[in-house]
């Protein structure tokens, strides 16, 4: 055999064996069809202590996903971008969440179209069950904004796709300011806009139009009891599976909106103001 046919059998040979792993700082992920497997200093990781492996010393979250997602469908590796920030890496593009089990992301179908305006009390229920995210106002305890109203975004649920309560859950961090803020005064509004999804969009709408629905949810934010534990996070993980890997180190638990007033506009006129027992009531269905 040749030097030059020696070089490239071994050049082969190398890209053969690296071809099962993607590396992420330190840490690499097994290409297998059915479950996410992580290797780093130990080969046997629960649960509980992989997110830890996911936390840097910066607080940073580092992300990362099976080597099948940075390969297109004929095979040929997709380009990854990458930029630093001081001494941390962030791998951008597809590493964006964390890992879990492949199995607990399924592709989620289409919602049904809307209740015809009329039907308020549905709409509600309807704009409130098939909403993944709000934007959840406070008053603020930061020092610049002490005592102004705070926006901020968290992902929602008021149960499983198949099974609306119409009680909206959070999964939540002391960390979060938002938190502070429901410590010091615990009455909160929670938004949300039927422009999130295809809805407004394929009718052309402007997100301020009256006919693409806004709900607003008024109330107290309580901590879930021990009894609903395990109800809200089954709402909370079966529409937002990622968030079983989130770091156990930053305490996370769980709150719900105890409702006082529902508000809508979904259509020109003006709005309408939905008694509590005609909104849990209703079905979204």
């Amino acid at each position: 055999m040749t030097r030059s046919h020696l070089s490239l059998a071994l050049v082969a040979a190398t890209l053969w064996l690296c071809e099962s792993y993607t590396l992420r700082n330190s840490v690499s992920w097994a290409d297998a069809s059915s479950d996410v497997v992580v290797r780093g200093e130990s080969d046997a990781v629960s649960e509980e202590v992989a997110p830890a492996l996911l936390v840097d010393n910066s607080r940073l979250w580092k992300h990362a996903y099976p080597s099948s997602v940075l390969r297109d469908g004929a095979g040929n590796n997709k380009r990854t971008v990458t930029s630093k920030t001081e001494d941390t890496t962030i791998v951008s593009s597809a590493s964006r969440v964390f890992s879990y089990r492949m199995e607990d992301v399924k592709a989620a179908a289409s919602p049904p179209s809307p209740p015809r305006h009329q039907q308020t009390a549905r709409t509600a229920r309807y704009v409130a069950h098939y909403s993944d995210w709000g934007i959840l106002a406070t008053i603020s305890t930061q020092d610049k904004i002490k005592g102004l109203p705070f926006g901020n975004v968290f992902s929602v649920s008021d149960g499983p796709m198949d099974n609306s309560t119409g009680v909206i859950y959070f999964y939540l961090t002391p960390m979060e300011n938002t938190v502070a803020d429901l410590r010091s005064f615990p009455f909160a509004s929670l938004t949300f806009s039927e422009a999130e999804g295809d809805f407004c969009r394929q009718q052309a709408y402007d997100p301020e139009d009256p006919r693409c629905a806004r709900l607003t949810l008024t109330g107290k934010m309580v901590d879930v009891g021990l009894e609903e534990v395990e109800s809200a996070r089954w709402a909370m993980f079966s529409r937002h599976p990622e968030m079983r890997k989130w770091p156990v180190e930053h305490n996370w638990f769980f709150m719900k909106l105890e409702l006082t007033q529902v508000w809508l506009q979904n259509w020109v006129g003006g709005v309408s103001l939905i008694s509590l027992e005609d909104y849990f009531k209703a079905t979204p269905y």
